[in-house]
């Protein structure tokens, strides 16, 4: 057994695809493959159970993983632990964003933080929080910038960003300063895929089960801009943040507030032990600086 082995069931694990795990470990699939089985072999166990080309982990699989997971994490800490001692502030300092911010914020990032860490240069990895969060705990990213708590790991807050309705032009509330979902019918309301923090947090405004089990009828996509698309084909409505927002064409929508104050908190999150500490902590003072710049620029026009 090696830690390369443990990696390859790492990400065969958050991928649930031979070939996507082989992807991310720039290896073969076939060199992937034969050292999963050659590690079950080894451990005398079943570590996933293949169906075709679906992948899942099996019921002792899960428990290996958790071991697999501290034990790369550990190793990947002092790797990087020795980089941090002779500088933290040097080397690449990799972010992960979950997919309903990065394309709206890498603009405003990129060249911030390449002025304030110019030895740090950043390397993004956008993904949905699960995914990310599963990455920290491997040690596979210093730090990832989320919007739900994280209560294992540190945050620091960098915004607060409103959520807004994207509504199509001429729909009957568009009249409203401000919409509460309240008012709007459940079956219209559009949403991101399983998995999206935005859309966890669009059911919790429709503060009753009833009508959160009925949100969305059959209508779903894995991009924000998706859903603004479908809003301005007059498909329904959705939730959209602001920084989503920033400098966009808004041509065929209207877009007003959620009643209520609804707001959500961008964060940076990292582990306790997390040796690039220093730099995090000062690309989080960038971010937190040009975000909230941003936001409320946009939130005064």
């Amino acid at each position: 057994m090696n830690l390369r082995d443990l990696e390859y069931v790492l990400a065969l694990a958050r991928t649930g695809s031979f070939s996507r795990a082989a992807e991310a470990c720039d290896v073969s699939q076939p060199t992937l493959s034969l050292q999963v089985r050659k590690l079950e072999d080894e451990l005398g166990v079943v570590l996933f159970e293949r169906d075709g080309r679906r992948v899942r982990l099996s019921a002792i699989g899960t428990s290996v993983l958790e071991h697999a997971q501290t034990a790369v994490s550990a190793a990947n800490d002092v790797r990087r632990a020795a980089d941090a001692g002779r500088d933290p502030l040097i080397g690449p300092l990799r972010i992960g964003i979950i997919p309903t911010v990065a394309p709206y914020v890498l603009a405003l990032l990129l060249p911030a933080a390449r002025s304030a860490l110019p030895q740090a240069p950043l390397v993004v990895v956008e993904d949905r929080t699960a995914t990310l969060t599963a990455m920290l705990a491997a040690g596979e990213l210093d730090g990832a910038l989320l919007a739900t708590e994280t209560p294992d790991l540190i945050e620091l807050p960098l915004a607060d960003e409103t959520l807004h309705a994207a509504l199509p032009q001429g729909h009957p509330l568009a009249a409203q300063p401000a919409i509460d979902l309240a008012d709007l019918d459940p079956a219209t309301i559009l949403l991101l895929d399983d998995g999206h923090c935005l859309r966890d947090q669009a059911l919790a405004l429709c503060s009753h089960p009833d009508r959160a089990r009925g949100v969305g009828g059959d209508m779903r996509a894995s991009s924000l801009e998706t859903l603004l698309n479908l809003v301005r084909a007059g498909y329904g409505v959705t939730v959209v943040p602001s920084l989503a927002l920033v400098g966009r064409n808004a041509a065929g929508l209207t877009v007003r507030p959620l009643s209520g104050r609804a707001v959500r908190r961008l964060r940076l999150a990292f582990r306790r032990n997390a040796p690039r500490r220093t730099a995090l902590e000062r690309f989080a003072a960038v971010a937190a600086r040009e975000l909230t710049a941003a936001v409320t620029a946009y939130e005064r026009a």
